[in-house]
């Protein structure tokens, strides 16, 4: 499966596949943020499948530097799936997600159709 980009309530998004190379570090995002211009989108929607563990650790420091890297580059940033074992194990991750997801720039959403209802509730 690719990488497909798709208009949602006037939102160019690029959704990532599944499969393909993780998020690992904070410089693994060029490639999310390279992809996102190829496909003029505004929006990039990662899975959590691309995601590793560390990710979620926030000491680490990936998800705070990622999140930054798409604020300057204009980009909003979408995480897609379950992420549930890893805000009921921290909770600063939880804080985090909780914080994230009342902006407009970045959010953690279980599906693509909770993606597009945080969409369609912004042109409201």
């Amino acid at each position: 499966m690719t990488d497909i980009a798709r208009d949602i309530h006037g939102v160019r998004t690029l959704l990532c596949c599944a499969e393909g190379a993780k998020l690992e570090t904070e410089r693994d995002a060029n490639a999310f943020v390279s992809a996102a211009w190829e496909h003029q989108a505004n929006l990039v929607a990662i899975p959590v499948a691309r995601l590793t563990e560390d990710f979620f650790r926030l000491e680490t420091r990936i998800a705070g530097e990622t999140i930054q890297k798409f604020v300057n580059y204009s980009l909003r940033l979408a995480i897609v799936g379950d992420i549930s074992a890893h805000t009921d194990r921290s909770r600063s991750t939880r804080d985090f997600v909780y914080e994230a997801n009342r902006g407009r720039s970045i959010w953690f959403v279980d599906d693509i159709d909770a993606l597009t209802r945080k969409l369609s509730a912004l042109r409201s």
